[in-house]
């Protein structure tokens, strides 16, 4: 009697379901587990883009695994046998494959459009305060014509979140970028500073401009970035959640010096803010204030730049020269 050996193997769609099961649970544990290389949130604002983040990285992973898998499958799969001379087999093409793996694509690069463009919303990006585009003609062509430092319509940024577009923030405060330092102005107060002081849990409003060439505020741990630009005003909104200093970084390649323009914030309970107002309120009363923060590096020679930086590593001025004229000498000798 002659036997029918039948081998029982797992079908496709099993193993299709069991990798995408894999892959989702790897997925969105490395999505939730890499917000260790993220700065620690200090805003409001912070969650947000966070929480897009997550998303972006889990995306991005399932992606690579079913990527780079399937690569490494065919590899061992079809890799070429020894004595093999026979031509692989013809493959015409797949339209429901090809359909499914544009389908996918699409659906989830419209899916974070949406995500991404409603996180931009919530922080206030698409409507700065006062950004309108009505009125007559006249009044659209003033603004297009000529940007006007204290018309809100002029300005450029991140405003208010959309449940305080008409809600004026607790503290406004011009910020000044030039090569290469921050400027901090208090209007109200009649303070210039040449680092940032908030309160905590307080609505912040920074309006921002620059003297010479384009910057950009960056503050890493509350998760936001604006350009400033000269002649052409911005402003960013934001709430500290944390007290603490947090570094402020020029994100903006802007010169030779463009890594040494940092600052700090410094995140106050009220009564250490209020406390601060009032023992700096004297700067108020100095016609030179902006001269006392900072100086203008554009107009400094290398020499004046560089002296408080060398008499802390104990160089004179003659052999910082000496030095100069040396790295001269090599640069003009390496060039012949």
């Amino acid at each position: 009697m002659q036997q029918n050996h039948h081998e029982e193997t797992i079908p496709g769609s099993m193993w299709t379901l069991a990798v995408g099961v894999l892959v989702t649970v790897i997925s969105l544990w490395v999505g939730k587990n890499l917000s260790w290389t993220m700065p620690e949130q200090a805003s409001l604002q912070a969650p947000l883009v966070d929480n897009l983040f997550d998303i972006l990285i889990t995306i991005g992973t399932a992606l690579f695994l079913l990527t780079d898998g399937a690569i490494i499958y065919a590899l061992i799969k079809f890799r070429h046998r020894p004595g093999d001379e026979t031509d692989a087999a013809p493959i015409k093409g797949n339209l429901p494959l090809e359909i499914f793996w544009t389908a996918i694509p699409a659906i989830i690069v419209i899916f974070l459009g949406i995500y991404s463009t409603d996180v931009f919303r919530e922080m206030g990006g698409l409507e700065p305060p006062g950004h309108h585009m009505g009125g007559s003609h006249s009044e659209m062509a003033q603004v297009m014509t000529a940007p006007d430092p204290d018309n809100e319509s002029s300005k450029y940024g991140v405003g208010a979140a959309p449940d305080k577009q008409n809600v004026p923030a607790d503290l406004q405060v011009k910020v000044t970028g030039l090569q290469f330092a921050w400027l901090f102005n208090y209007p109200e107060a009649g303070i210039m500073s040449g680092e940032l002081h908030v309160p905590v849990g307080k609505e912040v409003k920074l309006e921002l401009v620059a003297t010479d060439v384009l910057h950009a505020f960056w503050v890493p741990q509350f998760r936001i970035k604006q350009d400033v630009m000269p002649g052409k005003p911005s402003q960013m909104r934001f709430v500290a959640t944390k007290t603490g200093v947090f570094p402020i970084v020029c994100a903006e390649l802007c010169g030779s010096y463009h890594g040494g323009m940092r600052s700090k914030i410094y995140v106050h309970t009220q009564e250490e803010y209020d406390a601060w107002l009032e023992e700096n309120a004297i700067a108020a009363k100095n016609q030179d204030a902006v001269e006392t923060v900072a100086v203008n590096t554009q107009d400094l020679s290398d020499e004046e730049f560089l002296a408080p930086y060398s008499s802390d590593l104990g160089i004179d001025r003659d052999t910082l020269s000496e030095i100069k004229s040396l790295a001269s000498a090599i640069t003009e000798t390496a060039y012949q």
